[in-house]
């Protein structure tokens, strides 16, 4: 099958596959490929897959000619509580749907010995919410409250190695996004149905061995200028603007022995920079202008932990922690009953198996701990969210 036919049909596949739903920093993955998801989701100084590009560009040019393929089930239990005193009768209210597939696919080739040119496609991100009753009804009848964000990325990269021991790379960040929400008639909006935008941007990185031992890596990535969604101009704040965040991040990688590998990423996710995300609930702007009430997130600083040993020259084991504090608090909860990204603590577990013929089945496992944000306003909203995420990739060594 020729490269571009082959890359056609995954980008298709990856757009086609419904309810793209990773919240777990903000609405951000933890982490991009299953390799890396297994370890925390570090991934700026320890490039392992055709997925590189996702976390660095610069990681492409030291991973070798290979393709990898593969699916992340992801699963969230979200729940509002809502007290006395709202239209909505009080009581917890869980979200319904709690399965979701997140594929992806990279494919990288040495155009040369020191040069690569690839592409990486992921689910960037994404929310969903699915109550049985309407929650946002302000004394009126309204639909079941549902929302559901998704945000694909098609990553074409070429990357560098500038001397044996450093590279750099770049990515075009080509995103296609979609959203839906119902049950908004309480706040003067109609069901809109599913609205579509696509947009693009650009990631920078650098990767380079500081020592015998070392590897150190830095990444950029731009905000990505989105089309505004437009039959949701009397929702999000700008006339249908949403944008996606500009992110950079720092990574090393310590090789403890030539058996196993300690990694670290801090990140920076830039939510504050997006109004649709970032105004505060406000009763003194409409809806849809450019002070009109957002989800009141705020930047968030994400930190990743990861080990990965070979035990022996066909198994490799990983584990790892990841940290983000919530975006929002307890004076923002009512609106984000449509985005209740609370949890903060995530525990990761994955594992490499090497096959014949230069092939590798790659799993991995992560929890996101359950965390409740109170509402510390008038309006008695708390939200809690748990995760789980079960992905499997094969890779193939060309």
């Amino acid at each position: 099958m020729k490269l571009k036919k082959l890359i056609g049909i995954m980008a298709i596949a990856g757009l086609a596959v419904p309810g793209i739903a990773s919240a777990t920093n903000g609405y951000f993955s933890h982490g991009y490929g299953i390799k890396a998801k297994g370890m925390g989701g570090v991934g700026i100084a320890l490039p392992q897959d055709a997925l590189a590009a996702a976390t660095n560009p610069a990681g492409m040019a030291m991973v070798g000619d290979r393709v990898d393929f593969g699916v992340d089930y992801f699963s969230p239990k979200r729940t509002a509580t809502f007290g006395a005193g709202l239209p909505v009768a009080a009581g917890n209210y869980e979200s319904g749907s709690t399965s979701f597939f997140v594929p992806e696919f990279g494919y990288n080739k040495m155009i040369s010995s020191d040069m690569s040119v690839g592409v990486s496609v992921f689910g960037n991100g994404g929310m969903n919410t699915d109550y049985n009753t309407g929650l946002l009804s302000q004394g009126g009848a309204v639909s079941k409250t549902n929302s559901n964000l998704e945000q694909l990325f098609i990553a074409p990269t070429w990357a560098m190695k500038i001397n044996p021991n450093h590279a750099i790379g770049v990515s075009l960040n080509l995103a296609y996004s979609t959203f839906k929400a119902e049950g908004l008639e309480g706040f003067g909006i109609p069901n809109h149905g599913k609205d579509t935008s696509t947009g693009y941007g650009l990631k920078l990185g650098w990767t380079g061995k500081i020592a015998s031992n070392v590897t150190m890596g830095a990444t950029y990535q731009s905000k990505t200028k989105m089309k505004d969604f437009y039959k949701y101009s009397d929702l999000f704040a700008g006339r249908g603007s949403f944008d996606i965040p500009e992110t950079y991040g720092i990574g090393i990688a310590f090789d403890v022995n030539p058996q196993t590998v300690i990694a670290a990423d801090v990140v920076q996710i830039n939510y504050g920079g997006i109004r649709a995300l970032a105004n505060v609930q406000t009763n003194t702007c409409a809806l849809g202008s450019d002070c009109g009430s957002g989800f009141g997130w705020k930047d968030t600083t994400v930190y990743k932990l990861g080990v990965s040993h070979a035990l022996s020259k066909d198994l490799t084991l990983r584990a790892g922690y990841n940290y983000a504090k919530a975006p929002f608090d307890g004076t923002q909860t009512y609106f984000n009953i449509l985005a209740p990204a609370t949890v903060e603590q995530h525990l990761t577990l994955g594992a490499t198996w090497t096959l014949a013929n230069k092939a590798e089945l790659s799993v991995s496992y992560m929890h996101a701990f359950n965390k409740e944000i109170k509402s510390t306003t008038a309006t008695p909203v708390n939200l809690k969210m748990s995760q789980d995420a079960l992905g499997i990739a094969y890779g193939w060594k060309m």
